[in-house]
């Protein structure tokens, strides 16, 4: 009688531990949330080259193609993406929410932000630099724009950077996009905008009679997958798939395709080092 009270309850216990041994990884890793065959990833969607939503709703661009790659390895087709704007402002709290799954949108690996979320990588590595007017020959670096107006965006340390190592007279102005920044070059409401230089170049291949890049770089930025903090094992297949793609031929052929026409010299693929 003892053994037939029991029965349900070893039933129950079995049919957990079926459950736990066939159902992979944990459903809050990333791979766990693979494994369902969907994935969210946040990207730019105004960054030509990188990361831009066409009118069409396509979205195109360097970091599109590294997200598609990284999805790919951890067995979800370009079907079972959701893209997600992710903004400069918005990156680590649509981590942190589980807004998106993992971020790739010109995303740069600094310690501050490690405190918040993880990175795999880089997979890419810059510096940033400042764009001007076609006709501006006042600007020629960050030392030179003492009395001028500066653009960068929210949630970015661009602009801060000039402000606090080149000119302390510098007048900053932010815009929720880099789109709006060009917007207001464009129209003199502001005198430069200083981002990431591959950033830039973007913008500079689509208006080169209105826009040119000024300088050398002066910062090293290096771009990451951010994903959520602790996932160590996700981290590590993120890694691995920026491994494969660099190997395979595939990280210099998006580049190019993306990139080649920007006028930037494309640089060599970064070592993965965060792991």
């Amino acid at each position: 009688m003892l053994f037939r009270r029991l029965l349900p309850a070893i039933a129950a216990v079995t049919a957990l531990s079926l459950t736990s041994a066939c159902g992979g990884a944990d459903d809050n890793t990333l791979q766990g949330k693979a494994d369902d065959g969907k994935l969210t990833i946040g990207i730019r969607f105004d960054q030509p080259g990188l990361g831009q939503r066409r009118l069409d709703g396509k979205v195109v661009g360097f970091d599109v193609e590294v997200a598609k790659y990284v999805a790919g390895k951890l067995g979800v087709p370009e079907s079972g993406i959701t893209w997600k704007e992710a903004r400069s402002a918005d990156r680590e709290k649509f981590i942190t929410d589980g807004t998106v799954d993992f971020v790739v949108a010109t995303y740069s690996i600094t310690d501050k932000r490690k405190e918040k979320v993880a990175f795999a990588g880089p997979y890419f590595q810059t510096g940033q630099g400042l764009m001007v007017r076609y006709t501006d020959d006042e600007i020629t670096g960050p030392q030179t724009l003492n009395g001028k107006r500066l653009c960068s965006v929210t949630g970015s340390t661009s602009a801060q950077k000039v402000a606090a190592e080149f000119a302390q007279g510098v007048e900053l102005v932010e815009y929720g996009q880099y789109s709006d920044c060009v917007t207001a070059l464009l129209a003199g409401n502001v005198d430069a905008v200083t981002t990431d230089e591959v950033i830039l170049a973007g913008y500079v291949a689509e208006n080169p009679e209105l826009l040119k890049l000024v300088g050398d770089t002066f910062t090293t930025e290096r771009y990451g997958v951010g994903l959520a903090k602790g996932d160590t094992a996700g981290r590590d297949k993120v890694n691995s798939a920026i491994e494969q793609m660099v190997g395979s031929g595939e990280w210099r052929k998006a580049l190019e395709r993306n990139i080649g026409q920007s006028g930037v010299k494309l640089p060599d693929p970064p070592q993965v080092t965060e792991k």
